[in-house]
């Protein structure tokens, strides 16, 4: 993601979330720092350093911005504009006290760098111990908006860091945000944990695991308060009700295994782990919120106060991908270490980054040495029958599916039914694929997805036409902004011979995905049915242009020359 210099105030920063931490560096009126390394042909005046600085900033790299920046203050470089990109460098290189330092102290200081420099001065206080400075810096309102729940998490955890145990055990509130509410309560839990005052912190524990809807959120967090107790059997009883909505979630996986031991139960966070676990909470919502910068740079502030957060280097990875600053995101998963809970979902997620990229041999081998290191890891398994599927492999995809559905025992979940599914459809398997697809509907008849795929499949095949028709109206009607079920409806009158509806449907379609070769195709057909010859031609012109597969491509360049063949009866009937 670029570094962007004109920002709205309160909007979310727009610079680089490069993944590895930079080294100590100084600044303007710090000590230089003998942690910096230059090169004998890097720029020697101020003005230059702050160029190359800049220039690093707009190529997205933070470390060497941060470096170039440092240097410049040390040879004199001084002033807003400089101080403003030389702590934005420092925060999105990870050099969290750096930055705290750098904090922008001109009034004419954008209020958006304001917040967010006061918000990293409070997270530096407390990896410090500066319990002091930290209460003092929140009481004084410099962190306001966005940042106000993030303030409201960390502060029982200041209080923890300056010895304020009344404060620390004070539940945090910020008139009815349900997020500060929740996980409020969670450090609240540990915090009574910490004072020893066990009865209160499975109170906690106990009420956030009882949540509706994100209670499975917390099972680690309860289990581990069960197995510090040594109560062995109910932390086994929470990890097992949290799998059964949830089977293979990693650490809950991980933990269950580390129940049979009855040993290596988790430590008590410490204050600094607990204020991190806080601030991942705020992160998350800006993730939903599509915040990615803003994100970024909490998640930095997450790894600086714990480093062993690799579920915080997930997510930085994620918020960068989304930014389409791949090369980050692949810094980031790779830095997942073998053995680590998120190590399978980090490298399945780095293979996708080089399958997006159209390296799908790296995203094969990826995925397919996880996978093989794996055993019986289904979400490496998944990944990698997904991958093998996306790149035409249906039958090997397949097969490896055989293996995750028959691990999940006699009732295995919908989702693996309709992905084993479609790899049979594909690889020319019907009979098998339509067993699948049904039972996977029958466990979810009200799938949008299973629906139209099952739908159009027996429509494309001329099968139980009234059924087929049925629930692609469903679907359509579930999801009216799918241009793929949209696309199925139209098809299912192209095949009946109506035509004009057929074009009514499948224009719609195109309009809400119009960068998909096959509806783009179905359009031109339709087109040529009704007698828009030169429009038919266009749609199919612009198929050539969507990167369809080779036998569209074939098949289409055929109708671009010599047309459709004349029109006989319809090619499925209501009757059928």
């Amino acid at each position: 993601m670029k570094l962007r210099f004109v920002l709205p105030a309160l909007a979310p920063l727009a610079f680089l979330a490069a993944c590895a931490t930079t080294a100590p560096a100084q600044s303007a009126g710090l000590k230089p720092s003998q942690d910096v390394a230059f090169e004998a042909d890097e720029p020697v005046s101020p003005y230059g350093l702050f160029l190359a600085g800049q220039a690093a900033m707009h190529n997205d790299r933070a470390e060497d911005a941060s470096r170039y920046f440092t240097r410049a203050g040390q040879a004199g470089l001084d002033g807003a504009f400089f101080r403003e990109r030389a702590f934005i460098a420092a925060a999105m290189s990870g050099d969290i006290p750096l930055a705290a330092k750098l904090s922008p102290d001109s009034p004419d200081t954008r209020l958006v760098i304001q917040r967010l420099a006061a918000l990293i001065e409070v997270v530096a206080d407390i990896g410090e111990g500066d319990g002091q400075r930290a209460t003092e810096l929140l009481a004084n309102g410099a962190v306001n908006v966005p940042h106000r729940p993030a303030a409201a998490l960390l502060t029982p955890w200041v209080a923890a860091t300056a010895g304020d145990e009344v404060g620390a055990l004070t539940r945090p509130d910020l008139r009815g945000d349900r997020l500060v509410e929740i996980f409020g309560q969670l450090g609240q839990a540990q915090l009574f944990e910490r004072a020893k005052r066990y009865d209160e912190a499975e109170t906690d524990y106990m009420a956030l695991v009882g949540l509706d809807g994100s209670g499975v959120l917390f099972a680690a967090d309860y289990g581990g308060f069960l197995e510090r107790r040594r109560r062995w059997a109910d932390a086994a009883a929470v990890y097992d009700k949290a799998l059964l909505k949830t089977p293979r979630d990693p650490e809950l996986l991980a933990a269950r295994e580390r129940v049979t031991r009855r040993r290596g139960a988790p430590p008590l966070p410490t204050i600094r782990q607990g204020a991190a676990r806080g601030l991942v909470a705020p992160a998350a919502q800006m993730m939903t919120d599509h915040q990615y910068e803003m994100a970024t740079a909490y998640l930095r502030m997450v790894l600086y106060l714990d480093p062993t957060r690799d579920d915080a280097r997930v997510m930085m990875g994620d918020a960068m991908a989304a930014e389409k600053d791949i090369e980050g995101a692949r810094a980031a998963y790779s830095a997942i270490p073998a053995g680590s809970a998120q190590y399978a979902g980090a490298r399945s997620k780095l293979a996708w980054t080089y399958q997006t990229s159209k390296d799908s041999e790296t995203a094969l081998r990826i995925a397919r040495g996880v996978y093989e290191a794996g055993g019986k890891d289904d979400q490496a398994a998944i990944t990698y029958a997904d991958l093998l599927r996306a790149n035409d492999l249906y039958a090997e995809s397949a097969a490896v599916m055989d293996g995750v559905i028959t691990r999940a025992g006699p009732t295995p979940d919908w989702r693996l039914l309709y992905m084993r599914g479609v790899a049979l459809e594909r690889s020319g398997r019907w009979p098998d694929a339509e067993r699948d697809l049904r039972a996977a509907l029958a466990a979810r008849p009200n799938e949008p997805e299973l629906l139209n795929y099952l739908g159009y499949s027996w429509i494309d095949r001329g099968e139980r036409l009234g059924e087929a028709m049925d629930m692609v109206k469903r679907a359509v009607a579930a999801n009216p902004d799918s241009g793929a079920a949209v696309d199925s409806l139209g098809w299912a009158y192209y095949r009946m011979g109506d035509y004009r509806n057929a074009v009514e449907q499948l224009e719609a379609a195109v309009l809400l995905d119009p960068a998909d070769p096959d509806i783009n195709d179905h359009l031109g057909d339709a087109y040529w049915r009704v007698g828009r010859v030169i429009e038919a031609r266009f749609q199919w012109q612009r198929v050539l242009t969507l990167e369809p597969t080779d036998r569209v491509r074939q098949e289409v360049e055929a109708k671009i020359k010599s047309g459709l063949d004349p029109v006989g009866p319809p090619a499925v009937t209501a009757s059928n």
